[in-house]
C-alpha cells in the first residue's frame, strides 16, 4: 500500500515471498479500500511506515488487523548487520538496493499537543513524493529475503510482527486516550503543591520550602531548584557532596536534606505534570501523548511528548475510568529474571522461575531462605553490580546457577570486546553504549573506590555492561509487545481499548459487565506471548491483574 497525498493511494496483491502478484490498482479512497479489503480477507498490509499512514486510516474509521511496517523492519535489520543507526526510511532502503545515494532521514515532527495543530498529523508530509509502489515491494522482498538469512529467521519474523504491531497499537492508544480527570488532578495538585502563584512563579508550597531551605543553611535567599546554588551552599556548610542527587543527599546529616528532597520531587510534579502539562495534554477528558513504538534502543517504548512513561503514583489518582466502565491494569512482576531463566537455558534457574515467587524460589534452592540476598545476587549478574555486598550473593549465584550466570557474562566479555549481542528474537544491540544502561565514563567506580582504568579500558567496561543487560531487558521488551500484540487481537471486536502500556504494565478501558472477561484475555495472552518466545519453558510470567476505577489503586 502507498499513499499519494489526500485520501487516494495505491494497491497491489503481493505473494508470500513479496513479488506482484497482480497489477497496481489506484484507488480514490485509501482509506474505504482498505476497509473494504479488511471486511473481506484481512490482509497483511505492507506500509511504509504505519506512523505517517495509520492515523489517517484510523481517523477514518478504519482499523487494520496486521502489518508490516518497512520502516521499522528495516531498522531491525540494519541493526542486525551491525550497521545500527543508519537510515531507514523506504527512500533509504529503495537507494541502497538499486545503489543509488542514500538520503538521510527527516527529522521527526514535533510533539503536537491535543488540539494543538492535531490535524497535522494526518496532512501529507511536504516535500517531493517519496518512493512509489515498485519501490516499496521490491524493498519488502528484499526485507524478507534478508530476515529469511538471519540465525533464527522466525523468532526475527516474530520481532517483526510485534515491532509492526506496536506501531498500530501506539496509534490507537493515542487516539483513544488514557481516561483523566482534571477536576481530580487540580485537586492533587492543590494538596500537594497549594496554589498557583498568580505572577506565574513557584506555587505556593514551592515557595514555603525554598524559603525554609535557606533559612537551614542560614541565608536570606536560594534557588532550591539549582543544583550548583545547593552545592555551593552544602560547601558553605562544611558537606561536601559530589551531587544533589536524591540517593546521595540521603546520606548526609543537615536539617536542609529533608526540605531539599520534599522540595525536589514537588517542583519534578510542577514541572512534569502540574497545571500548564495538564492544559497542553488533557483534552475532552483524555489525556493523548503520541507514543514511539521501539523508541528505545533495547525496544522499549518511548513517547514524543507528554511524559506518558513517567506519571508519578499520586498523579495516577487522576486515571479515573469513565461511569460504568473499569480500568484493567496489569503488571508482569520479576519479568526480567524470569526472562533470563528462559533464555539461558539453565534448567535449575528455569525451575526456579516456575514458582509464583522468583526469588523466594531461589532463596530456598540456593541462599538458605534468603530471598533479599538471592535478589541482589540475580539483579547484580543482570546489571554487573559486581562489588560490595554483591560479591558472596554473585558467588554462590555463580556455583548453583552456572549456566545463567555465563549467559549474562558472554555477553558481557562480547560487549567489552568491542562485538555485537542480540535479544532471543534479534534485535541487535548498537555500537557504542548509548542509551540505557551507561553509568558513563567517569573516573568514579559504580562498584565503590576509584577506576584507575585508562579511558579506553572504562568505555570497554561501560560497554560490556550495556551489552550484558540488553540481552535480557530487549527480550523483556519482546515478551511485552508479543503480549500486548496478542492483546489487541484477543480484544479486536469487544468495546475494550488498550489506552496505556509501560514496559511491562498495560492498561485497558473497559465496560465493567466486560471486565472479568478482559482481565482474562488479558492472561491468556501472557500465556501465548511466552509460548510464541520460548515454546514448552517450565518459567512462568504470571501477571498481577487489577480491575479498578482508579489507576492509583491497581496492585
Amino acid at each position: 500500500m502507498a499513499g499519494e497525498g489526500g485520501s487516494g493511494g495505491v494497491l497491489q496483491a503481493l505473494d508470500a515471498a513479496g513479488h506482484p502478484a497482480g497489477p497496481p490498482e489506484t484507488v480514490a479512497d485509501l482509506p474505504a479500500a482498505v476497509a473494504a479489503r479488511e471486511r473481506a480477507d484481512r490482509p497483511r498490509w505492507v506500509w511504509a511506515s504505519g506512523a505517517a499512514l495509520y492515523p489517517e486510516l484510523l481517523r477514518a474509521g478504519v482499523r487494520v488487523d496486521r502489518c508490516h511496517d518497512v520502516e521499522l523492519t528495516e531498522a531491525l535489520l540494519l541493526g542486525h548487520a551491525g550497521r545500527w543507526g543508519e537510515p531507514r526510511s523506504l527512500a533509504a532502503a529503495w537507494a541502497r538496493l538499486t545503489g543509488a545515494p542514500v538520503p538521510a532521514d527527516p527529522p521527526p515532527r514535533p510533539p503536537a499537543p491535543p488540539g494543538v495543530g492535531q490535524a497535522a498529523l494526518f496532512d501529507p508530509p511536504s516535500g517531493p513524493p517519496g518512493p512509489g509502489i515498485e519501490a516499496l515491494t521490491r524493498v519488502y522482498a528484499d526485507q524478507l529475503a534478508r530476515i529469511a538469512d538471519t540465525a533464527h529467521p522466525g523468532r526475527f519474523r516474530l520481532l517483526v510482527a510485534a515491532e509492526s504491531a506496536g506501531a498500530l497499537i501506539g496509534v490507537e492508544m493515542g487516539a483513544a486516550g488514557l481516561p483523566w480527570r482534571a477536576d481530580v488532578h487540580d485537586q492533587i495538585l492543590a494538596e500537594l503543591l497549594g496554589e498557583p502563584s498568580p505572577v506565574g512563579g513557584p506555587p505556593r508550597r514551592l515557595a514555603e520550602l525554598a524559603a525554609r531551605i535557606a533559612d537551614a543553611f542560614g541565608v536570606r535567599q536560594l534557588h532550591a531548584d539549582s543544583p550548583a546554588e545547593l552545592l555551593r551552599a552544602f560547601a558553605r556548610a562544611g558537606v561536601e557532596v559530589p551531587n544533589t542527587r536524591a540517593w546521595v543527599l540521603r546520606g548526609v546529616d543537615h536539617p536542609a536534606v529533608p526540605l531539599v528532597l520534599e522540595y525536589k520531587e514537588l517542583y519534578r510534579i510542577w514541572t512534569a505534570h502540574g497545571w500548564a502539562w495538564r492544559d497542553q495534554w488533557v483534552r475532552a477528558g483524555r489525556f493523548q501523548p503520541e507514543y514511539v513504538p521501539g523508541g528505545v534502543v533495547s525496544g522499549r517504548w518511548a513517547t514524543r511528548g507528554g511524559g506518558a512513561l513517567q506519571i508519578p503514583k499520586v498523579i495516577r489518582r487522576a486515571v479515573v475510568a469513565d461511569p460504568g466502565w473499569r480500568l484493567v491494569v496489569a503488571d508482569a512482576g520479576q519479568l526480567e529474571p524470569r526472562v533470563l531463566a528462559a533464555v539461558s537455558g539453565d534448567a535449575r534457574l528455569a525451575a526456579a522461575g516456575g514458582a509464583g515467587d522468583l526469588y523466594a524460589a531461589l532463596a530456598q534452592d540456593a541462599f538458605g531462605g534468603d530471598r533479599a540476598r538471592a535478589k541482589v545476587a540475580l539483579l547484580g549478574a543482570m546489571y554487573g553490580q559486581t562489588g560490595g555486598a554483591a560479591v558472596p550473593a554473585l558467588a554462590v549465584l555463580k556455583r548453583s546457577y552456572p549456566t545463567a550466570f555465563g549467559y549474562v557474562e558472554a555477553a558481557a566479555r562480547t560487549g567489552e570486546a568491542g562485538g555485537l549481542v542480540r535479544s532471543w528474537l534479534g534485535r541487535t544491540c548498537p555500537p557504542g553504549t548509548v542509551g540505557f544502561g551507561d553509568p558513563g565514563d567517569g573516573a568514579s567506580d559504580p562498584d565503590g573506590g576509584f577506576d584507575t582504568q585508562s579511558p579506553g579500558a572504562r568505555a570497554a567496561r561501560s560497554r560490556g555492561r550495556f551489552t550484558r543487560n540488553f540481552v535480557i531487558q530487549a527480550t523483556a521488551a519482546e515478551w511485552a509487545s508479543t503480549l500486548l500484540a496478542t492483546l489487541r487481537g484477543e480484544l479486536a471486536g469487544s468495546d475494550a481499548e488498550l489506552v496505556f502500556f509501560q514496559h511491562d504494565e498495560v492498561v485497558v478501558h473497559a465496560p465493567a459487565a466486560q471486565a472479568d472477561d478482559v482481565a482474562a484475555s488479558v492472561t491468556r495472552s501472557g500465556e501465548r506471548a511466552s509460548a510464541l518466545l520460548f515454546g514448552d519453558t517450565p518459567v512462568r510470567f504470571p501477571l498481577d491483574l487489577s480491575v479498578v476505577d482508579c489507576y492509583a489503586d491497581a496492585a
